[in-house]
C-alpha cells in the first residue's frame, strides 16, 4: 500500500503526458485525484503501513499531511478541466503530467522515513512545479521560474548539507551512521550536540526556503503572482506543507536527544520575523496574487511559531496547517477566476469583483476573512489555541507581538482585497472576460465549507490523529 500511494499518481502522469486525446487529458487529473482520495481512505483506516525495508512509514504526523494533502489536491483536480478549457493556450500535456507528478512527489514526502529520501522527494516536487510556472509563457513567468528554481536549489543544497551532519553527529558519537528517522531518534540521546545543533539550523533554514519562511522567502511572491490558481494552491498548501513535514522530523530527533529548548528558539525567531515582514509587504500591495504569497508567508510563521511555543501549541500548528491549506486553496483558485476575468491581478484594473464575479467575489471575501482569522472559521480556533498556549506558559511577550502581527496583516490584507471585491468594474473586451463554470467554483465552495466546519467541529477520528501527531511531535 505505501508503494501504491506513490506508483499510482506517478503512472497517470505518463498516460496524461503521453495520451493523444487533449479534451481528455485534464479529465485523468481528475481521475487521480479520485482514486488518490480512495486510496488515502484505505490507507488512513489501516494501522500500520510501511514499505522498502523501513524507508516509507506512515506515521500520525504523515497520516496528517497525507490526507490534507489528498483532499486538496482532489479539489484542484476537479478545477482542472475546467480551469484548461478557458486556456486554449499553453501545453497542456506538460500541465497535467507535472500536477499528477506533484501528487505523487507530495505523497513520497509525507511517507519517506529516511531523510534523503524526503530530500530526493522534496527536490522532485520542486521539479515538477517549475514547468507550472512558466506555463502563463511571459517574461515575468520566465523570471519566476528562475527565482524559484535558483533560490530553492540553495535551500535544498543547505538541507543536504544538514542531513549529512546528522548522520555524522551518530558517527561522532561512535553510533553507526544511519539517516533513517528511527535509527536517528534511537542514536539522538548520545549524537554531538554540536553537530546536531548545525544539522537541524542548517536543515531548518534549508526546508525553510522551501517553506518560505523570512528571510528566505524572496522567491515566493514572484513564484505565486505569476502562478495559475491551481499551481498556487499547490505550493501553498501541498508543498510548503511538505517542507514543514521536513523540518518536524528533524524537530523530533532534537526532541528525543534531549534538544527542545534549543531547536525551539530559532523557531520562534523566524516565525515572528515572517509574521512581521508579511504584515510590511501586505501594506499598499497592489497585486493581489503577490499578496496571498505574503499570506503565505506570515503563515508559515505562524506554524514553526507554534511547534517553537511547544505544549498545547504544537496540536494547534498541526491543526493550523490543515486550516491554512484550505483556505488557502480558496483564495488562490478564486483569486484567479478573477484574473483571468479581469485580465489583470492589479488593484488599479480590477475592482468590483463581486459584480463581475459574483461567486468568485463571494468566495475572496470568506476566505480573506477565514484566512485572517475571523471566527467561526477553523484558522481563528487554531491560532486561538497557539495564542492560548502561548499565554498559559507565561510567553507574554511573544503572545503580544502575535496579536500585534495578526491586526496587522489584517489591515494590511484588507486594503487590498477590499478594494478588488467592492465598487464598480471598469469596461473590459469581451474576450477577457472567462465565465464562472460549475467547475471553477465548486472547489473553492468546498475547500470553504470544510474550513467552516473545522472552526465548529473537529471530527473525532481527525482530533485523534492529531491529538496524536501532536504527542508523537513531543516525544511522548
Amino acid at each position: 500500500m505505501a508503494l501504491l500511494l506513490i506508483v499510482v499518481p506517478l503512472c497517470l502522469a505518463v498516460i496524461a503526458f503521453l495520451a493523444p486525446w487533449d479534451r481528455a487529458r485534464p479529465w485523468i487529473v481528475t481521475f487521480g485525484g479520485a482514486v488518490q482520495l480512495g486510496l488515502v481512505t484505505v490507507a488512513l483506516a489501516t494501522p500500520d503501513i510501511h514499505g522498502l525495508n523501513g524507508w516509507l512509514v506512515l506515521d500520525p504526523v504523515g497520516r496528517v499531511v497525507l490526507g490534507f494533502t489528498t483532499v486538496l489536491f482532489a479539489a484542484c483536480s476537479v478545477y482542472v478541466p475546467g480551469y484548461l478549457s478557458q486556456r486554449p493556450a499553453g501545453n497542456k500535456r506538460i500541465f497535467c503530467a507535472c500536477v499528477l507528478g506533484i501528487l505523487s512527489a507530495l505523497t513520497l514526502i509525507t511517507e519517506a522515513y529516511h531523510l534523503g529520501l524526503m530530500w530526493v522527494a522534496m527536490e522532485a516536487s520542486t521539479l515538477a512545479t517549475a514547468p507550472l510556472l512558466y506555463f502563463n509563457r511571459t517574461p515575468r513567468s520566465l523570471e519566476a521560474t528562475w527565482k524559484y528554481l535558483l533560490i530553492g536549489s540553495v535551500g535544498i543544497a543547505l538541507a543536504l548539507l544538514g542531513c549529512f551532519f546528522l548522520g555524522y553527529a551518530s558517527l561522532y558519537a561512535g553510533k553507526e551512521p544511519s539517516l533513517l528517522l528511527n535509527d536517528l531518534v534511537r542514536n539522538a540521546p548520545y549524537m554531538s550536540r554540536s553537530w546536531l545543533h548545525a544539522a537541524f539550523i542548517l536543515l531548518l533554514v534549508g526546508f525553510g526556503t522551501k517553506m518560505g519562511l523570512a528571510p528566505m522567502h524572496t522567491w515566493k511572491p514572484d513564484a505565486y503572482g505569476e502562478a495559475p490558481g491551481v499551481a498556487g494552491t499547490l505550493l501553498a498548501g501541498g508543498l510548503t506543507s511538505g517542507a514543514f513535514l521536513a523540518i518536524l522530523r528533524v524537530y523530533r530527533v532534537c526532541i528525543a536527544a534531549g534538544e527542545g529548548s534549543f531547536a525551539r528558539k530559532p523557531m520562534i525567531v523566524l516565525g515572528l520575523v515572517s509574521m512581521l515582514v508579511a504584515g510590511i509587504f501586505m501594506a499598499r500591495q497592489k497585486d493581489f496574487k503577490r499578496m496571498l504569497a505574503y499570506s503565505s508567508v506570515e503563515h508559515m510563521g505562524i506554524l514553526v511559531l507554534g511547534i517553537g511555543i511547544g505544549g498545547a501549541a504544537v496540536y494547534g500548528a498541526v491543526l493550523h496547517l490543515l486550516n491554512n491549506g484550505f483556505t488557502k486553496g480558496v483564495l488562490f483558485l478564486s483569486a484567479g477566476n478573477i484574473h483571468r476575468a479581469f485580465g489583470s491581478k492589479s488593484t488599479d484594473d480590477v475592482r468590483g469583483a463581486l459584480k463581475r464575479t459574483p461567486y468568485s467575489g463571494a468566495l475572496l471575501l470568506a476566505g480573506f476573512f477565514a484566512i485572517t482569522g475571523t471566527p467561526p472559521f477553523g484558522v481563528f480556533l487554531s491560532e486561538f489555541t497557539i495564542l492560548n498556549a502561548a499565554i498559559g506558559s507565561g510567553q507574554f511577550l511573544i503572545s503580544g507581538l502575535f496579536l500585534l502581527m495578526l491586526a496587522f496583516v489584517f489591515v494590511g490584507m484588507g486594503a487590498t482585497l477590499l478594494s478588488v471585491i467592492q465598487g464598480e468594474p471598469g469596461p473590459s473586451p469581451a474576450k477577457l472576460l472567462a465565465p464562472e463554470t460549475v467547475l471553477t467554483i465548486a472547489p473553492a465552495a468546498c475547500l470553504l465549507a470544510i474550513v467552516l466546519l473545522l472552526g465548529v467541529y473537529i471530527p473525532p477520528p481527525l482530533a485523534s490523529l492529531l491529538h496524536a501527531a501532536a504527542l508523537s511531535l513531543e516525544g511522548r
